[in-house]
């Protein structure tokens, strides 16, 4: 974007409402992806009118999910199954990639227990068996999935209909291979605001074409329920203070 410098990032949100449908949220440049950048440009979205999120979804960016983390501070987070996915066949061997995938997605896919802590659970001990049928032959693959698991259930709280929409964040990485094929074209944009302009063109066109979220009245109601925990929760009542009643007042009689 700038003369001299080399590749940066431009930072981008997107979002679900209240109806289930995708919205293009924000757009900025910036010199690299780290917290502070990151939290800058959340920081901008809350001055415009962004109110915290039941949810944000992420890769492993640390800086963005620390950014996330104080700037939502009562946000859950769920870290992408799919980056989680390619971290972790990585540290198998080419022969063995098709199983441990399998295994894998079989921690998340086809669980039948109710939204919330049974579905969790269910997801947890079944890690618990991945992990002692490779623990000793792919210990790397193991620890990559222990590491942070709990942001890897996070959808599991949430309505079972949205559960494979909102465990990755594999719609924004194609919108992203669209832009970079647009940018590869032009070679080096002469400014931050062309690069911004084409960018945001693209990414918006692209946006248009995504499919929400189905909202039923029960997952309605499931969404207000956690939002009511996180991010509402009851405000705490002043005691009441006991009445000092005054002592009746005594006439005396002569």
């Amino acid at each position: 974007m700038h003369p001299n410098s080399p590749a940066e990032p431009v930072l981008a949100a997107w979002g679900i409402d209240t109806e289930g449908k995708p919205v293009f949220i924000g757009l900025a440049p910036a010199g690299s992806e780290s917290t502070d950048a990151w939290a800058d440009f959340l920081a901008e979205l809350v001055a415009r009118g962004l109110r915290p999120p039941l949810l944000g979804i992420s890769d492993g960016a640390p800086g963005l999910i620390a950014a996330m983390e104080t700037t939502f501070r009562q946000s859950l987070r769920q870290r992408c199954l799919i980056h989680r996915c390619r971290n972790l066949v990585a540290k198998v061997p080419k022969n063995a990639e098709a199983e441990v995938k399998a295994a894998y997605w079989s921690i998340f896919d086809d669980i039948d227990d109710a939204p919330g802590n049974k579905a969790v659970a269910e997801a947890t001990r079944r890690a618990g068996d991945f992990a002692k049928r490779y623990r000793k032959v792919y210990p790397k693959a193991v620890a990559c999935l222990e590491d942070d698991f709990a942001s890897l259930t996070v959808h599991l709280r949430f309505p079972r209909e949205h559960w494979k929409r909102i465990r990755h964040s594999n719609f924004i990485e194609r919108t992203f291979g669209e832009s970079r094929r647009r940018v590869k074209v032009i070679g080096r944009l002469p400014g931050e605001a062309s690069c911004l302009s084409l960018v945001w063109a693209v990414l918006d066109r692209s946006s248009r074409g995504w499919r929400g979220l189905t909202q039923t009245s029960e997952s309605l109601r499931l969404l207000q329920d956690l939002r009511r925990q996180l991010l509402e929760p009851p405000r705490e009542l002043r005691p009441r203070r006991a009445k000092t009643t005054k002592p009746n007042a005594v006439t005396a009689a002569a």
